[in-house]
């Protein structure tokens, strides 16, 4: 290969450069931008992209995390590792500090990521953050298909299908009129195993909650959960020690673990591979308690 020559790119390049560049046009295009981390394998990922895109610089964006109050230990020891590694400001918004002063309450079902959309939205407002990141991608769920990269939301924060806005050519519009903000989503083209392999290639650290471990579970609703302060397990749900492994990061109350020996990268992309349910279909309780979920809840203002 001659020196004029370049290698071609590959798919997880392709992917790469595709959100290097939205997280370009963001910084370009707005004011106060934040990134959604909530110490999941997708928000470390979109993390790692938005160091890549303003290496030597640091990265100008806060991070937010909404916390349910209910994340296993081991994933908000990695979050505050993070953030101190890169040095940035974290944002947070307490699920927990709204119960305490009457502004939401309890779940009888003991769930909180529905709780989530007012802390989310008023964080927003309060930081006066007019485009927020994500870590969605399109084929998670079918609501999260439908939703573009730039995704606009209204003054109270919901997101309309009808006025999404036509991409073309990676041409994105980000404009808005005060009091909107625009949700982007540079993984919307990635897929769970576009993740895994990316993360392998760029040797990325994660939770270990994500590889197999011994952990003691119950089961419910074909789930397995951990025992928490998240009502469970009832009287009527024993409790086992099993070999799990996570697929997702969420409320411990509605994201249950998988039956896995993966204990390492290779396996867990093996595993991935030959997996015909998407890890929210596979893991989540709140998107299964209706067939639109998760639209609804993005209607409202969710991620």
């Amino acid at each position: 290969m001659s020196i004029l020559e370049t290698k071609p790119l590959d798919a997880l390049d392709r992917l790469e450069s595709e959100a290097v560049h939205i997280f370009r046009e963001v910084a370009g295009e707005f004011d106060r931008p934040v990134i959604l981390f909530s110490g999941g394998k997708d928000s470390t990922v979109l993390l790692h992209l938005a160091v890549k895109a303003f290496w030597p610089a640091p990265v100008p964006f806060p991070l937010l995390h909404v916390d349910t109050g209910h994340n296993l230990d081991e994933v908000i020891a990695f979050r505050d590792r993070t953030v101190e590694r890169y040095g940035l400001r974290l944002v947070v918004a307490s699920v927990q500090d709204y119960i305490d002063d009457g502004r939401l309450a309890e779940r009888p079902d003991g769930t909180r990521n529905p709780l989530q959309t007012v802390p989310l939205l008023d964080a927003i407002t309060e930081n006066k953050f007019d485009a927020v990141f994500g870590g969605g991608r399109r084929d998670e769920e079918r609501a999260r298909a439908k939703e573009r990269i730039f995704s606009l939301r209204n003054s109270f924060g919901q997101w309309d299908p009808r006025r999404q806005r036509p991409e073309l050519w990676n041409l994105y519009n980000g404009r808005h009129r005060a009091g909107e903000h625009v949700r982007v989503f540079p993984l919307s083209n990635w897929t769970e195993l576009d993740v895994w392999r990316y993360i392998q290639r760029e040797r990325i650290d994660l939770p270990s909650i994500y590889f197999a471990h011994r952990r003691e579970v119950f089961q419910r609703d074909g789930m397995w959960l951990t025992a928490g302060p998240w009502f469970g397990p009832r009287a009527n749900e024993p409790v086992q020690e099993l070999t799990v492994r996570y697929r997702t990061v969420g409320d411990g109350s509605c994201t249950g673990a998988v039956l896995s020996e993966a204990a390492d990268l290779d396996q867990v992309i093996a595993e991935v591979s030959a997996s015909r349910l998407t890890e929210r279909g596979a893991t989540r309780a709140d998107d299964r308690l209706s067939e639109a979920a998760m639209e609804d809840r993005k209607r409202e203002g969710y991620f």
